[in-house]
């Protein structure tokens, strides 16, 4: 009765009809949780990266037990599953390469505990990320991970890639604030870890650390459907400063200079002269437009030792260089400072309609080198490449814009891209520092990692998930032995 529910017509004018295993997963979800036709599908092939996938159905789970369910009907059909958030995600991670089912996590978004006195919040994957500090600000609280995607990303899938954000120079990646997760593996059993480990009340478990296994593996271990979180105090001091600089290498040298000197600012951002100018015409106010970069510097804590710090900053920027610095004098001010630098992507459009984010890291010292060799590299490809990115802790976001359209021009980006991650890894650094290695970085992996090591990251990869069914394809190059016919 429900297959002649949900027939359809399809474009040609021929009856569609869900697949058995669409079948299957709205006998156990119901109609209204599961996305089949084709048209619908289409929202779930893409994330933010240049990826594709084609899922062969979308499970629109309310529950964990919902979850679990679409997980075993999956299994059962030998369909793999790839756990979708916000889709932001910028390394093709959330992408269904292998077909499959997408589970999404946009119905769980409820915000389960707040515990002020333990600095603890409980929530589901689908909550979003800015939503968790707006939530705790009532107690003086906030969620210190902030991605420039926070106002959209989800918990869940800042979980899965680890990421970072403007503010994790002082304090740390996702992992550093994950005290505890539920999961599901991959045939359908449930698992909690460290703080949500079965029995806990509060205080972390003896044991192998589960939860920072997790947090990072990209999906490919287990599906998050509950998150135990980390809370920190509101600062009482917060100095928010916009440097300007006639040269990127002198925004780069007051960069060395800041950290040299002792002083870890909560936050260190670099944005240079295309990316401003992309932020001005897309209506972002206050930019130097003679600037040929900006140093964003956040100095916060103690009120006496944020006005101690303050005038030793000001001086390394001026002794570096720079033309011109601002202070905020507000809230206003400074949260018009930083709508500018988190929407920088985004203004992106200005330039160009597509867009290619990098993600390498580097030692802080060798900052000027590998801007340099952006600079080369988009000169040698015709590619503009705009840069922002969190210079404190050397982890860059070269941003090369083009226009999908033009025949062979995605090619010609990736390689590009490609020549990027090698400078990078060449002067010591590493092929991702928060949007992890999905599909983009995959061919990648044997420049850092040895062939032993990549075999042990598999065998892990096997104990969470025999049948390779959770986000399969992802991370490592082909398996020759998995698939000889990759080899």
């Amino acid at each position: 009765m429900k297959a002649a529910r949900t027939r359809s017509l399809s474009r040609s004018g021929h009856v569609a009809a869900p697949s058995p295993f669409a079948l299957d997963l709205i006998e156990a979800l119901g109609e209204s949780a599961v996305q089949w036709r084709a048209e619908r599908l289409r929202a779930y092939e893409y994330d933010g990266s240049i990826d594709v996938g084609h899922p062969a159905a979308v499970a629109l789970v309310a529950t964990d037990a919902d979850a679990a369910s679409a997980i075993r009907v999956a299994s059962r059909h030998g369909q793999p599953v790839v756990a979708r958030g916000s889709g932001t995600g910028l390394s093709g991670g959330a992408v269904a390469t292998r077909g499959g089912l997408a589970l999404s996590f946009s119905r769980m978004r409820a915000i389960n505990l707040i515990d002020p006195p333990n600095l603890r919040a409980v929530v589901e994957p689908g909550v979003i990320n800015l939503d968790v500090s707006r939530a705790v600000a009532s107690h003086g609280l906030y969620f210190a991970p902030d991605p420039s995607s926070q106002a959209a990303c989800s918990i869940g899938g800042n979980i899965a890639e680890n990421a970072g954000g403007a503010h994790c120079l002082a304090y740390g990646v996702t992992t550093n604030h994950v005290t505890g997760l539920a999961c599901i593996l991959a045939d359908g059993t449930t698992l909690g870890t460290g703080t949500l480990s079965s029995g806990n009340s509060g205080a972390d478990v003896p044991g192998y650390d589960l939860t920072g296994a997790i947090v990072g593996s990209e999906g490919t271990f287990a599906v998050v459907t509950k998150a135990s979180l980390r809370l920190m105090p509101v600062a009482e001091a917060v100095r928010t400063m916009l440097a300007s600089f006639p040269t990127v290498d002198d925004a780069s040298r007051a960069t060395s200079g800041i950290i040299a000197a002792g002083i870890i600012p909560a936050a260190l951002e670099m944005m240079d002269a295309l990316t401003i100018s992309a932020l001005m015409r897309a209506g972002h106010k206050g930019l130097p437009a003679d600037a040929a970069a900006v140093l964003l510097v956040e100095l916060e804590g103690l009120q006496e030792g944020v006005d101690e710090q303050v005038p030793f900053v000001e001086a390394i920027l001026t002794d570096a260089g720079a033309s011109d610095i601002r202070t905020a004098r507000n809230a206003q001010e400074r949260d018009q400072l930083w709508k500018a630098r988190k929407g920088a992507l985004g203004a992106l459009g200005q330039i160009k309609p597509n867009y290619y984010l990098q993600d390498g890291v580097i030692p802080r010292t060798r900052l000027l080198e590998v801007l340099r060799e952006v600079s080369i590299v988009s000169e040698r490809y015709g590619l503009p490449i705009a840069n922002v990115f969190h210079a404190g802790d050397g982890n860059l976001h070269p941003c090369i814009v083009f226009d999908g359209r033009i025949a062979g021009e995605v090619e010609k980006v990736v390689r590009a891209g490609a020549d990027i991650l090698r400078k990078c890894v060449d002067v010591g650094g590493t092929l991702s520092g928060e949007h992890g290695v999905g599909l983009e970085k995959q061919p990648y992996l044997p420049w850092v990692m040895s062939e032993a090591d990549i075999r042990a990251q598999r065998s892990l990869k096997r104990a969470f998930d025999p049948k390779d069914q959770l986000n399969p394809g992802k991370i490592f190059p082909p398996d020759p032995v998995a698939h000889p016919s990759a080899a």
